[in-house]
């Protein structure tokens, strides 16, 4: 793996021209590309340097295991260091982007060790017009947030983005009915896995439209069996909704809305639930500062979906209410420099402190600079 990531840190020069210039890429790639009209190629790369702090915190300088991203504390560290490389003449497309950091290290953890570096890796083609097909492993189709902490409103993720997959690994096809309405369906290896843990496949649809110039609305599901093998089937239904609206040139506002139902292993026992919902919020306060907003609520039966932090405490669901307020310093269109003050609260004790105790609340900070190119 080390090996292709030098290759293409090495070959990336040779792919640009001497006149590049800088252009917009979809969310689930970098912020900006050095790319050439008419060349196919667009080389692309991000890094993301934090630094965060957190109240209440346990031992030691990781967060809580529900945290993917951003997850350490007290330490100068990296979230995100990726590099990748596009290919598109509008007939065929690829791409391969290689990454490094704690959220991988955190995210990517149950996977084999080849592939955990893999951020994208997909080969793609237009069966016809308005349409593609392509498979490999990508961004997943759920959520309104980006793996990319520069793509977001926010500088850490919701726990709705927590608590649903970042990646998936299939084939999706993909149909633009018109230029405001998208549909996509997909087969997947299962809910965020690259290495199949079952015999089984997962499926899963959305529908992405413009409805105005100034509302965006989403709706993605996923349908599958989330259990590895040999263990009792456990099917899981979920959907996804969210609404995007530019309210003036300044404000822009965010609802998102996640329910999901699992099967218990116990015959006729009633399915776990969860759901979630977030609001969000951006004010830009002038051309290079920003403000961001977010108040959100999860609650999962038995913790299904999330990690439960304390199986040893006497309620085994996760309730639990977060906000968080961040200001956004941006010198140039590849630089974002972030804070964000974090607090989260629950009705019954879902933490440890540093002390061993039992605590309902739990806050933190987190600051970056992030690159990208």
């Amino acid at each position: 793996m080390k090996h292709l990531f030098a290759l293409l840190v090495a070959t990336a020069p040779t792919l640009l021209p001497a006149t590049a210039t800088a252009q917009t890429t979809p969310a689930d790639s970098a912020a900006t590309a050095v790319t050439q009209p008419g060349n196919p190629f667009t080389v692309y790369g991000f890094v993301d340097a934090y630094y965060g702090y957190d109240f209440k915190h346990a031992r030691g300088h990781e967060r809580p295991n529900f945290i993917f991203s951003h997850n350490r504390q007290n330490e100068f560290t990296v979230n995100q260091g990726l590099i990748g490389l596009r290919y598109d003449n509008d007939q065929v497309r690829g791409e391969v982007g290689l990454h490094a950091g704690t959220y991988p290290s955190a995210n990517y953890a149950p996977e084999d060790p080849i592939i955990r570096n893999i951020y994208q890796a997909y080969a793609g083609f237009r069966p016809f017009r308005k349409a593609w097909i392509d498979a490999g492993i990508f961004s997943s189709h759920i959520g309104i947030e980006s793996a990319l902490s520069k793509n977001n409103w926010t500088l850490t993720r919701s726990l709705a983005a927590e608590g649903s997959p970042y990646y998936e690994a299939g084939v999706k096809f993909t149909y633009e009915m018109d230029p405001k309405l998208t549909l996509t369906a997909l087969v997947l290896n299962g809910w965020q896995n690259i290495r199949e843990t079952n015999q089984a496949k997962a499926l899963g649809t959305q529908i992405q439209w413009q409805a105005t110039d100034k509302l965006l609305i989403n709706s993605s599901t996923f349908y599958g069996n989330e259990q590895p093998e040999g263990l009792v089937r456990r099917r899981r239904f979920f959907h996804d909704f969210y609404a995007r609206y530019a309210a003036s040139d300044r404000l822009s506002l965010a609802l998102v809305c996640d329910v999901g139902k699992q099967q218990r292993p116990e015959a006729d026992a009633r399915a776990d639930t969860w759901y979630t919902g977030t609001l969000l919020a951006r004010y830009q306060l002038a051309d290079k500062w920003r403000l961001g907003a977010r108040a959100e609520y999860f609650s999962a039966d038995h913790g299904v979906a999330i990690r439960n932090t304390t199986p040893a405490l006497t309620d085994p669901d996760f309730n639990v209410r977060a906000g968080s307020l961040n200001l956004d310093y941006l010198p140039t269109s590849h630089v974002a420099v972030r804070v964000e003050g974090r607090l989260f609260n629950s009705g019954h004790d879902f933490l440890t402190d540093r002390n061993g105790n039992p605590t309902k609340s739990y806050g933190n900070l987190t600051s970056s600079i992030a690159l990208s190119f």
